[in-house]
């Protein structure tokens, strides 16, 4: 493929400056039918930011080469009326963190090139999460002639820039990336530390879709206390603190929203902390079910160790059930108010049941949580983006 084949800004002039802008959007990190749930908040931001018109976009979403783990993913699929291409790249086990970039790049250009062919035109690249996503797309848009936006989502910052190779890649991506975008400032802080200038990051915080999430009509309260924790069920989710927590609460049930991994460890844990007959494991669930989980809970109990912007918080606040929030990044930001909830200082059984207790003793108002909720609906996010591609074109 040849820099002569998209010439991204020339038809736009003579189409005027507001026309809408055409992205690329590229990212391993995005549902398709086998992961309905897997990268949802990258496309809950995109289906927000072309709603209105302005901007456009056909995603790139590669998916490894493992057909018996990704059953019913086809090349090409239609979600929310944006068209997904979903190229397979080699993931060798063992090799995949250091093998995954080139792959990468080259299942792009596979799946570009009857796109380019056909007459399709982009005016930047929208990429998700550091390594090895952004990685591949810098080396893409040198190729194609165009600018990458990259944001930046949690471990990409945090944990991957702790091996040589990753961190070397990753710290020449945020050099050569048109502009940066962090999920919260303290992800921002990260991406500084890794030795992006201070003014290439741009800070865009996840939304709620207020719709979507919102407080039951026939709310009523529970006759024993219910908590709820959501997310895949793997180690640095914290499952299994709440798990111990909940075996210092007598009376307290626990609802587990998610699938994964660990999840025959947490139901032993369970049996053998006397707790099993008070937790509840629903496995995966559709993300338009989660209002229901979040609208009978009592409280949500996110322990994880990690994250960039928890959406699980807002969704619940949204439907009006007040939060307990490990102290990961972003977390103090969502939960900025006492209605809201409260946010740990230290992530441990001990202190999870302490701040549930505080939290039934006095519990804010489900109009309260709910109107601090409505402070992250997407359009600050939206029109943020639109700001900073267009900075970026101009």
């Amino acid at each position: 493929m040849s820099r002569r084949i998209l010439l991204p800004w020339a038809d736009r002039c003579a189409a005027g400056a507001q026309a809408p802008l055409r992205l690329l959007t590229f990212s391993t990190l995005y549902p398709n039918p086998a992961q309905p749930h897997h990268g949802v908040f990258v496309e809950n931001r995109l289906r927000h930011l072309v709603a209105g018109g302005e901007a456009a976009s056909t995603v790139l979403a590669p998916v490894p080469w493992f057909p018996f783990r990704y059953p019913g993913v086809l090349p090409f699929e239609r979600r929310n009326g944006i068209e997904v291409h979903h190229p397979r790249y080699a993931a060798p086990p063992g090799l995949g963190m250091y093998t995954a970039p080139a792959a990468l790049l080259a299942a792009a250009r596979r799946a570009l090139a009857p796109l380019l062919e056909a007459g399709l035109r982009f005016d930047a690249i929208d990429a998700h999460y550091l390594y090895p996503d952004g990685v591949a797309a810098i080396r893409l848009g040198c190729e194609l002639g165009l600018p990458v936006v990259i944001t930046a989502r949690g471990s990409d910052t945090s944990q991957l820039p702790r091996y040589a190779v990753p961190r070397r890649l990753i710290r020449d991506a945020i050099r050569r990336a048109a502009a940066l975008i962090a999920v919260s400032a303290g992800l921002r802080e990260g991406l500084v530390a890794l030795g992006a200038p201070p003014d290439k990051v741009t800070v865009l915080r996840n939304g709620v879709d207020l719709e979507a999430f919102g407080p039951p009509a026939d709310w009523v309260p529970n006759a024993t206390p219910s908590l709820l924790s959501v997310g895949h069920l793997i180690p640095r989710k914290g499952h299994d603190l709440v798990i111990r927590a909940l075996a210092l609460l007598p009376g307290h049930h626990l609802v587990v929203v998610g699938e994964g991994p660990q999840r025959g460890g947490l139901e032993a844990l369970a049996h053998r902390l006397g707790v099993a007959d008070r937790v509840r494991f629903t496995g995966p669930r559709p993300h338009a079910e989660l209002r229901h989980f979040y609208g009978a809970a009592d409280i949500l109990v996110l322990a994880s160790a990690r994250e960039g912007w928890a959406n699980v918080l807002l969704e619940a606040m949204a439907c009006g059930t007040p939060v307990v929030a490990s102290p990961a990044w972003g977390n103090r930001e969502a939960v900025s108010s006492p209605e809201a909830g409260l946010v740990l200082d230290e992530t441990t059984p001990e202190t999870i049941a302490a701040a549930v207790r505080r939290l039934l003793a006095a519990p804010p108002s489900r109009a309260a949580v709910r109107a601090h909720a409505e402070r992250f609906g997407w359009e600050e996010t939206t029109q943020g983006q639109l700001a900073l591609f267009r900075q970026v074109l101009a």
